[in-house]
């Protein structure tokens, strides 16, 4: 069912400065989102700001070459109070905001909104306007521009290309819709250029990047039963290839390539402790496991942090998917 928009076009109209945030390790649907509905509410007169909560990884420094738009947040944040309102893309739960979340726990009457299209939601406060149907939340941020009765500038469309096609694999995952191809066909008349995009995104890698997938590659494990592949990142393994943990998004496509696997695992070894577990399935819906273990997402693309060293970590992981698959 198509989403409502008119209390989120009443929340911004009354509100000036608002602050649209993301979930840590952003992606481009997040980023997009983020900076083509910045783009939108500047035209409306507004003073938006855009941040996030941890590094933002290096394939996505071209957006912001000069970093004069995308702030770092930092707890407690003191220099984002002037903010009257805040706006949380393509995330709505507490282990998906670092230090942000504090931020939101500490300042409950803040007002709030959520946009976002992952099935898996916590009780932020507030707003919460979600669609687990759209096949990104850039989808969602084009959907909000229009309700707001703008038109898409040439720098949004080309935010909105960056989301929307990210987030479907390039229009290759099960997510992609005649709908799907309509919005890039809008965005393309818009203003957006893919092949740029594309390039950029795709084929402009830093060597360090490479070397980490290499390592990947070079770890990647099949069990016995061919239907879980999986590799993993550890902490050295960024000072041998010069790479950073951001490098790491899309490392899990290459477990999910190998023929006849059913779900892909990556598992990345996180500085403050803990595991990072990426899932990809073909047709389990793996949410699920992610939840279990703290996480969550889409049926076929989640994420958890588990507390625990990787080995440990991995072998109960495993386990848990090799236990469901059997059901399937």
């Amino acid at each position: 069912m198509p989403v409502d928009w008119s209390p989120l076009v009443e929340f911004l109209r009354r509100h000036d400065r608002p602050l649209l945030m993301t979930h840590i390790r952003p992606d481009a649907d997040g980023l997009g989102s983020q900076l083509a509905l910045h783009d939108a509410l500047t035209a409306l007169g507004k003073r938006p700001r855009v941040a996030i909560a941890s590094r933002m990884p290096p394939r996505y420094d071209f957006l912001d070459p000069g970093r004069k738009l995308i702030e770092d947040f930092r707890f407690p944040g003191e220099g984002f109070n002037d903010c009257d309102c805040v706006v949380v893309l393509d995330t709505g739960t507490w282990n998906q905001l670092g230090d942000f979340g504090d931020y939101l726990k500490a300042h409950p009457t803040k007002p709030r909104a959520v946009v976002d299209h992952h099935r898996t939601q916590d009780e932020l406060g507030g707003l919460q306007l979600v669609d687990v149907t759209a096949e990104a939340t850039g989808r969602l941020a084009y959907e909000v521009i229009r309700a707001l009765g703008l038109p898409v500038s040439r720098s949004a469309a080309d935010y909105l290309f960056m989301a929307v096609a990210t987030d479907t694999g390039w229009f290759r995952h099960p997510n992609t819709t005649p709908a799907t191809f309509a919005l890039a066909g809008e965005l393309t008349a818009a203003g957006a250029n893919p092949t740029r995009l594309y390039e950029l995104l795709y084929e402009a890698a830093p060597l360090p990047r490479l070397k980490l997938a290499g390592v990947a590659l070079q770890r990647l494990t099949v069990r016995p039963n061919g239907k879980v592949a999986y590799t993993e990142i550890l902490l050295t393994d960024y000072a041998a290839t010069g790479s950073v943990p951001g490098d790491t998004e899309d490392l899990v496509n290459y477990p999910r390539a190998v023929e006849g696997v059913e779900v892909a695992l990556l598992f990345i070894e996180q500085p403050g402790g803990g595991t990072k577990v990426s899932f990809r399935s073909r047709d389990m819906d793996v949410s699920k496991l992610a939840e279990r273990l703290g996480g969550g997402g889409h049926k076929l693309a989640s994420g958890a942090r588990v507390h625990g060293e990787l080995p440990a970590v991995r072998d109960e992981v495993i386990a848990a998917v090799e236990a469901a698959l059997v059901g399937v």
